[in-house]
């Protein structure tokens, strides 16, 4: 899974060229190409896709085990006649290959990330399925998953799947301290003070000071944003006052952390290299984050959910994840949309679930399995996203001017700081594409 996390957790691709994908192709009310987007009836009132191959784009490291091979037996036996094509595709270098294939209608179907998927629609790359939603599903899916794939009020995509950040804790050291999992964030804090005196650790915490997703969660608990929509303009969201009550609960989390620079991010060094000389108590990361077997092993490291300031609701989190979309210029865009409705159906969807994934509808969480997951999974119902602009990708961009703005605000002044990264941040967010 390591691949598919790291771009679908904040490594978002600039998305560039898509400006003619679709616009060549005429509409109809349905939103499908009229010329190639239609199919027949058979004698039975099932649509007709006999002798049709759908190609299908996912991401290496995406789908569980045997996901592929079950949509695609249901799909062409619902179908027969049908084929569908899976293309697993490297996140390296895809933004071009998106693009051109978009372009050229060579793709019917493809998996993109979350972060990613307004780009593409703001183009005319994605079609957009708003009419057909509640057919593929999406009655039930969650909010602030389906959010991802909304532009301008339209959907462009469906949700997939979403995972997010835990604390990860050394199970021994913490029974060394003789402590039990915190419910509240004060009940944290008080962990990680007696933890600073325990016999055997290095640092309660390890958590640098550009550990921007963390602070994006503690942010959305606050019900603030990154930024706004300010009539026709994007504004910094980060000189609010529920930015800066964000902050200090994440000034004081990055305070016990006597080994994580200020200036660097969760990267520099990897964080499973240092929690894995197993004298760091605690860590907030994704899944591939952990360390390896040999070097902690898993009985070893237990999870909780980042704790609220009050026991009935964790922090917030970033939910990072892939979208399901149909390519615009698809030939076959009444069989992708039947894809979809299969492919995302509670059987295939709860397969996700089981591998470890927070799947897109809230009904589907008690199938999720795996102590990380089940962890995950308490948060995710608050989670959130960053904006929804095709532009977002610039503001990741290094210098990253949060990262920058968590160093800055932690070593100096805070409203200073604030203000120097929403003037950038809407610089970026406001330039024409």
């Amino acid at each position: 899974m390591k691949r598919q996390l790291i771009a679908a957790v904040g490594v978002a691709a600039m998305v560039v060229g898509l400006a003619a994908c679709g616009s060549d192709a005429k509409k109809n009310d349905s939103g499908n190409n009229s010329a190639s987007g239609s199919s027949s009836a058979t004698a039975d009132g099932k649509k007709d896709y006999n002798g049709k191959t759908l190609k299908v784009w996912l991401m290496t490291g995406s789908a569980p085990k045997g996901w592929d091979t079950a949509v695609k037996t249901e799909f062409e036996s619902t179908y027969p006649g049908s084929k569908v094509d899976f293309q697993i595709q490297e996140w390296t270098g895809i933004g071009p290959k998106v693009t051109a294939a978009l372009s050229e209608g060579s793709v019917d179907v493809l998996e993109v990330g979350n972060t990613q998927t307004a780009g593409y629609a703001a183009t005319g790359g994605l079609l957009d399925i708003t009419k057909d939603k509640a057919a593929i599903g999406g009655a039930d899916w969650a909010a602030n998953q389906s959010e991802s794939a909304i532009l301008d009020g339209k959907q462009y995509a469906a949700p997939w799947f979403v995972t997010n950040r835990v604390v990860a804790y050394n199970k021994d050291l913490w029974a060394k301290a003789s402590l039990s999992v915190p419910k509240t964030l004060d009940e944290f804090y008080s962990a990680l003070e007696k933890l600073k005196t325990t016999e055997g650790v290095a640092d309660p915490i390890y958590m640098p000071g550009q550990e921007w997703y963390v602070y994006f969660g503690l942010l959305t608990s606050e019900g603030g944003k990154l930024a706004k929509k300010d009539g026709d303009k994007w504004a910094g969201g980060l000189s609010s006052p529920e930015a800066q009550k964000a902050f200090d609960v994440y000034k004081k989390l990055q305070g016990y952390s006597t080994t994580g620079a200020k200036d660097k991010d969760e990267a520099k060094p990897q964080q499973k290299d240092v929690f894995g000389k197993g004298d760091v108590g605690s860590m907030i990361g994704l899944g591939w984050e952990l360390p390896d077997e040999k070097a902690l092993a898993k009985d070893k490291i237990g999870f909780f959910p980042l704790p609220g300031k009050t026991a009935d609701k964790p922090s917030g989190v970033f939910l990072g994840g892939s979208n399901l979309a149909v390519a615009s210029a698809s030939k076959n865009t009444d069989m992708a949309k039947d894809f979809l409705k299969i492919a995302l159906n509670e059987k295939n969807e709860g397969a996700v679930a089981a591998s470890g994934l927070i799947p897109n509808k809230a009904s589907l969480n008690d199938k999720v399995v795996g102590d990380f997951a089940s962890a995950a999974k308490l948060a995710s119902g608050v989670g959130g996203i960053t904006p929804t602009t095709p532009n977002w990708a610039s503001v990741e961009n290094d210098p990253n001017p949060i990262k920058e703005f968590l160093t800055a605000a932690l070593t100096g002044d805070y409203a200073a700081a604030a203000k120097k990264a929403d003037d950038e941040i809407a610089k970026r967010l406001n330039a024409k594409q």
